[in-house]
């Protein structure tokens, strides 16, 4: 089964836009298509970015079974290789960390201009369309 990080703001934007890209993402997490792997410092940035003043107005109760969603049933590691001076946000080499340590297919990304490589350890790094692609041709094969 393939093994995603997904960054922080596809999260984001799944919870805004239900007919998005991400959104479909998240729909096909919940479906069981793939495996979300997670770090405590993922899932942390996760709810700290989610109860933001700008984002009040996102369904508390569909961030609540998200989050738990995510909980239950991601791949949850503890990244033993510290990652520095990779990408161009510090806080997205905690993305980096966690896929090198999930051994994840790909990390799924809105801003993929913070990240300078599309693909770091064998981990390809993505936008959310690109991502899709890749799905429906593994679908068609």
């Amino acid at each position: 089964m393939l093994r995603i990080v997904v960054d922080t703001n596809v999260v984001v934007s799944a919870l805004l836009k239900s007919q998005s890209n991400p959104a479909l993402i998240l729909s096909l997490f919940i479906q069981g298509e793939y495996t979300v792997c997670l770090s405590k410092e993922i899932f942390a940035e996760y709810e700290e970015v989610l109860v933001r003043d700008k984002f009040k107005g996102l369904d508390e109760a569909e961030v609540k079974k998200l989050l738990t969603l995510f909980t239950r049933r991601a791949l949850w590691v503890v990244p033993k290789v510290s990652i520095r001076d990779v990408a161009k946000e510090p806080a997205d080499n905690a993305f980096l960390e966690c896929a090198l340590e999930a051994k994840a297919d790909f990390i799924v990304t809105g801003n993929i201009h913070h990240f300078p490589v599309k693909e770091f350890h064998n981990t390809y790094i993505v936008t959310p369309s690109e991502f899709l692609n890749l799905m429906i041709q593994l679908i068609i094969k």
